[in-house]
């Protein structure tokens, strides 16, 4: 017999053994037993989500009942970015330098496509009295993201007073986030397609704080959104921050291999029968008397 006719042979033997009724009766078991594994598992997906997003909005509210920080005393200008920082609300007093404003571009808010209107702080307070800054060549410069605005707006809208940021001294709070990587560039000059802090500073002058702040409130107020302003933004989140609670997912993990591992059980007493093997289903289970009768007859004279 060639190698094709025994192929084909076991294949019929396979599917001959499974198509018996025992077989479709096992078969309907064990997709049950897998359904309600693959069942147990997205409950467990939903709740690890549900357990990560309380997390999240737990920390969101520690982090807010702590109340603002000065941004020196976290984040110095020029020093690297913690990550445990990301939407932690920092206070800092400045300057609007209204000439280095930029508009972010493909940016989403609540579905609707748009832009962030970003505008240079030149700082004058971060809560260190100038210390964080003293060993700088100069008062530092902090990205601060006013808000989102429709897609329609352009650059020659932001000098318009709607958009316009207060003048003079301002004392704002912010929610801090890490800068972006660069982007690819080639948009026309005030424009960008990302919030990066090293572009920026070849474009505003060092020295500049790693992160950016996402505008809370300003002291002077700016234009309200309901006026024409820029609409302000919801606490940033670490991507990924809202993800899964490990544990429940795990477990998930393993449902999914207790429903995989029930059909493949059944493939496997399918193909040993179809052998000539004993499977599971043809096992003789011994009588517990038999040992007993053996030796009883083997003391018999």
């Amino acid at each position: 017999m060639t190698d094709l006719d025994e192929t084909t042979t076991a294949r019929r033997g396979f599917w001959s053994v499974a198509t018996r009724p025992r077989m479709i009766a096992l078969l309907v078991i064990f997709l049950v037993a897998a359904g309600v594994c693959a069942r147990l598992g997205i409950w467990q997906i939903d709740r690890a989500q549900e357990r990560g997003e309380l997390a999240e909005k737990q920390a969101a509210a520690e982090l807010t009942s702590a109340g603002p920080v000065g941004l020196g005393t976290v984040l110095p200008p020029q020093s690297g970015f913690p990550g445990e920082l990301v939407g932690r609300q920092a206070w800092v007093e400045g300057t609007y330098e209204t000439d280095g404003q930029l508009l972010v571009v493909d940016r989403v808010l609540d579905g609707v496509p748009g832009s962030l209107v970003l505008t240079p702080l030149r700082v004058s307070d971060d809560g260190t009295q100038g210390e964080s800054w003293a060993d700088l060549s100069g008062r530092p410069v902090l990205p601060v993201v006013r808000g989102w605005v429709p897609g329609d707006v352009t650059v020659a809208d932001l000098d318009g007073p709607a958009l316009a940021p207060p003048s003079g001294t301002v004392r704002l709070t912010a929610y801090l986030q890490a800068g972006e990587a660069a982007g690819d560039g080639g948009l026309p000059e005030g424009y960008t397609d990302a919030i990066s802090t090293a572009t920026l500073a070849n474009a505003w002058g060092p020295p500049i704080y790693s992160g950016y702040g996402v505008l809370v409130t300003s002291d002077p107020e700016q234009v309200a959104a309901s006026d024409g302003g820029p609409a302000l933004l919801p606490r940033p989140t670490v991507s990924g921050g809202e993800g899964l609670d490990l544990r429940n997912a795990f477990y998930a993990l393993q449902w999914f291999l207790f429903g995989g591992f029930a059909v493949a059980l059944w493939v496997r007493l399918v193909k040993d029968e179809a052998s000539g093997r004993k499977g599971i289903t043809d096992l003789e289970v011994p009588d517990p008397a038999e040992p007993a009768r053996a030796a009883g007859d083997e003391r018999a004279p």
